[in-house]
């Protein structure tokens, strides 16, 4: 009989061990610090020139935060041209400030000079997969243009890697990235 208790409780411990481990791991899986690899990425052409993008991400039980820095380049305007330096890039990910998004799926709003940001996110997969959809207000000579868009980052190569796709409605049409950082 103390055998089967004994092995019970040893049962009971790798279970609870097992779970606070996942637990653990789900909740921080994002964090660090990523560089994007271009070879690997399909980004539109006026994001060609950026000689890299980092992204600091933290991330606990309720929360990511998520910080981009560019380096280099100039980023080509729609059409071809050479164009306002970085902007469309920190459009893609959130810009040079950091964003934070509440993991329960409850909005958060980024207030900017020009309007704000509403962000409703959510983990899945067991903390593998990230998805948020957001809805841009911004004035823009005299009118107010409402930008939706969706990201979904996950996890990949044992936590190795990180896939972000992004989908973005704007004015000039649909815009569609995938960017693949490694963890630094």
């Amino acid at each position: 009989m103390k055998q089967y208790v004994s092995k019970g409780l040893l049962m009971a411990v790798i279970t609870l061990t097992v779970g606070v481990l996942s637990v653990s791991a789900q909740g921080t899986g994002f964090a660090g610090t990523w560089a994007l690899d271009k070879a690997k990425s399909e980004l539109p052409a006026m994001m060609q020139s950026i000689d890299s993008i980092t992204v600091i991400i933290t991330q606990d039980a309720g929360q990511i935060t998520r910080e981009m820095k560019l380096e280099g380049g100039m980023m080509a305007a729609p059409g071809g041209g050479q164009g306002g330096g970085r902007g469309g890039g920190r459009m893609m990910m959130g810009g040079g400030q950091p964003v934070s998004f509440k993991l329960d799926g409850s909005e958060t709003v980024a207030e900017n000079p020009r309007g704000k940001t509403t962000h409703k996110a959510k983990l899945h997969d067991g903390g593998k997969v990230f998805e948020v959809s957001s809805v841009m207000t911004l004035d823009f000579q005299g009118e107010t243009r409402t930008i939706p868009s969706s990201e979904r980052w996950e996890l990949l190569d044992g936590g190795a890697s990180l896939k972000v796709w992004q989908k973005r409605e704007t004015p000039n049409g649909a815009m569609e990235t995938t960017m693949v950082f490694t963890r630094k």
